[in-house]
């Protein structure tokens, strides 16, 4: 555990119903005349949606704006070059993403290519960055990822599959809004898939080498609102006290890995993603249960507390015996919200583990967890995820 450190988060975050009303006077205030709002198509078409309610905002701000409706799921290479050449063709000087994790990706992707050169995959890593990006407010829709706060920057290279990160807190947007009225109408798979990232991110910084007193804090009351909402949220979108509840779990697990870091559910979560395009979400979810099994050993105490955290009764029982208990917690609540069991449902092929398990090891987030694995042992945890039924 890290007693000298940083804390690294937002400088402003609003937080609570209809907070997104302030984002068009806060873009005034930024200085910003015409901001890139960075999102997709399908919440741009949302009536009174995400997208509509901050165009609202700032058109009752009397603020100018353009809209790039080119993110895709793992933001690719090609959005974030298009990004730039509209914001640089519209006269723009900000940005604004609504969405969720890939939304605020291709816009810190965007905002890395106009101050920082034209090659994104020259700069995965950690704090590779020399220049300021363009001023950045993040909107967020989903209860997951924790991208509006944090300095991960995720982008798939599509020509090689490989998914990178770009790491500095260069990339943390000024001002984060989490508005849980934008998440109402969340479909329940993305709920699950998003909701599910938000747990991994509760529990890979609770085991990290780089953890702190003030993480492990967030990561614990995390995984306790995720426990008492996450079930309830997916089977009713429209339950707003759990709707608020995730909300205030993805802050607490965002600000946690964005200072503890995170570990191998990530890294190879990454090439999972990268290679077959899957969900984040999906791939950490699937990943979770086979990766901290192996992690046990490493810190059975801190698993303990994590079966504690999430309800498990470990009255009477072992540090050793109470952690594994963590593992089945893991594996109830991804059951619970319709998480398939085996990574063959993503489309993943043995024959590719080999390559992925390489890629993972060079991954940013695999470098604080907490057990130290070789390359067999990561492509034996792929083929074990590949194998659970």
């Amino acid at each position: 555990m890290k007693t000298n450190f940083d804390f690294l988060m937002p400088s402003v975050n609003f937080f609570g119903p209809g907070v997104i009303e302030k984002i068009g006077d806060r873009t005034k205030m930024l200085n910003i005349t015409k901001p890139l709002i960075v999102t997709d198509t399908f919440l741009e078409g949302v009536p009174d949606g995400p997208v509509a309610q901050t165009l609202a905002s700032l058109d009752q701000a009397g603020v100018q704006y353009s809209i790039f409706n080119g993110v895709e799921p793992n933001p690719k290479v090609r959005n974030i070059q298009a990004g730039k050449t509209q914001y640089l063709a519209d006269g723009c000087d900000g940005l604004i993403t609504v969405g969720g994790g890939s939304a605020h990706d291709c816009g810190k992707g965007i905002g890395i290519l106009l101050t920082n050169g034209d090659d994104i995959t020259k700069l995965a890593g950690i704090e590779t960055l020399e220049n300021a990006l363009p001023p950045l407010l993040a909107v967020n829709t989903t209860a997951g990822t924790g991208s509006e706060l944090t300095r991960h920057c995720v982008i798939t290279n599509e020509e090689t599959h490989l998914k990178f990160v770009v790491v500095s807190w260069r990339n943390i947007p000024l001002v984060s809004f989490n508005d849980p009225m934008l998440m109402l109408d969340v479909p329940a798979k993305l709920t699950a898939a998003t909701g599910m990232d938000a747990f991994v991110q509760a529990i890979e910084p609770y085991v990290s080498t780089n953890r702190n007193a003030i993480t492990d804090g967030q990561c614990l009351q995390a995984i306790k609102l995720i426990e008492e909402s996450l079930r309830e949220a997916v089977a009713n979108g429209h339950n707003i006290e759990a709707r608020t509840k995730m909300c205030e779990a993805e802050m607490l697990a965002g600000m946690a890995f964005n200072n503890a870091d995170l570990g191998y559910v990530h890294a190879m979560a990454h090439q999972l993603g990268g290679q077959y395009d899957a969900p984040h979400g999906v791939c950490c979810a699937l990943l979770l249960p086979i990766v901290e099994e192996f992690n046990i050993v490493a810190c059975p105490d801190r698993f303990a507390e994590l079966a504690r955290a999430m309800g498990e009764n470990t009255d009477g029982l072992s540090t050793r015996d109470a952690a594994e208990l963590a593992i089945k917690g893991m594996r109830q609540m991804a059951a619970d919200v319709g998480i398939p069991t085996s990574i063959k449902a993503i489309g993943a092929k043995p024959a590719d583990f080999e390559m992925m398990a390489e890629n993972a090891l060079k991954d940013g987030n695999a470098f604080s967890n907490p057990r130290k694995a070789t390359k067999a042992e990561i492509v034996a945890l792929f083929q074990k995820a590949y194998d659970a039924e």
